[in-house]
């Protein structure tokens, strides 16, 4: 098992696979598989984010984005909105305690500002009480959309009166949630589904897609590794 663990390590240093990105699809339909309710697939979904996060740690990957809450999210059940921003801040509260000690470097992005209150000071104790942490990289993307992201960076390059001459593609990277991180080497997305979703759009221009038939709340290790093996088998072409 060390072995191949070693293995990844050397994949991923060869690679240069420094950032995953994963749109965690499946939860609900898990759920009603094992003739059980949506909110057990979340919670089953809570494990496998912290499975994966520790599997990134392992195979030396700096940073990891998942897709936790959509602009359109909002649109479901009030009852499983208001149980996801529950479950969100109970897990934050019972894991900052080891997210901090195992060096995991907490990071969140999206219209935080629609979010209730006591939600929004978890997310910045989360954020601050690991700012100087140097392992993973986690990022959790909540009332995210890249559109909206767009739509907000485009808004406050005019509010800020930059002249369209110095508008480029570095400058909006740096107006957009994700300024500050890689862009995403890999995209993988669980349950089998092919589409993007309106999940970092601009920042997956040129990022490997993965799409794996595993629903998210069973992701685990050896999942994570046979994307990273596909990965490693792919000529990233950069648009040439």
């Amino acid at each position: 098992m060390e072995l191949e663990k070693e293995k990844i390590i050397k994949i991923v240093e060869k690679t240069n696979l420094k950032h995953i990105a994963i749109i965690m699809d499946g939860n609900r339909r898990w759920a009603k598989e094992h003739f059980l309710p949506s909110i057990s697939g979340h919670k089953k979904g809570v494990e496998a984010l912290k499975k994966t996060a520790r599997a990134c740690d392992d195979f030396k990957i700096k940073y990891l984005t998942l897709y936790a809450f959509s602009t359109e999210n909002w649109n479901r059940k009030k009852e499983e909105v208001d149980f996801l921003m529950e479950l969100l801040a109970s897990t934050l509260k019972s894991e900052l305690k080891e997210l901090n000690e195992n060096n995991v470097k907490m990071n969140f992005i999206g219209n935080l500002s629609r979010l209730n209150t006591n939600l929004q000071k978890i997310l910045e104790e989360s954020r601050k009480t690991t700012e100087n942490n140097t392992g993973v990289t986690l990022t959790v993307a909540i009332n995210y959309g890249s559109r909206d992201e767009i739509t907000n960076a485009v808004k406050n390059i005019i509010k800020d009166k930059i002249k369209p001459e110095d508008v480029d593609q570095k400058l909006i990277s740096n107006y957009l949630y994700t300024k500050g991180l890689p862009d995403p080497d890999l995209l993988i997305r669980t349950s089998g589904e092919k589409r993007i979703s309106n999940y970092l759009l601009w920042q997956i221009a040129y990022s490997e897609i993965y799409s794996t038939n595993v629903y998210w709340p069973e992701f685990d290790k050896n999942h994570l590794k046979d994307a990273i093996y596909e990965f490693a088998n792919r000529q990233r072409r950069w648009g040439r």
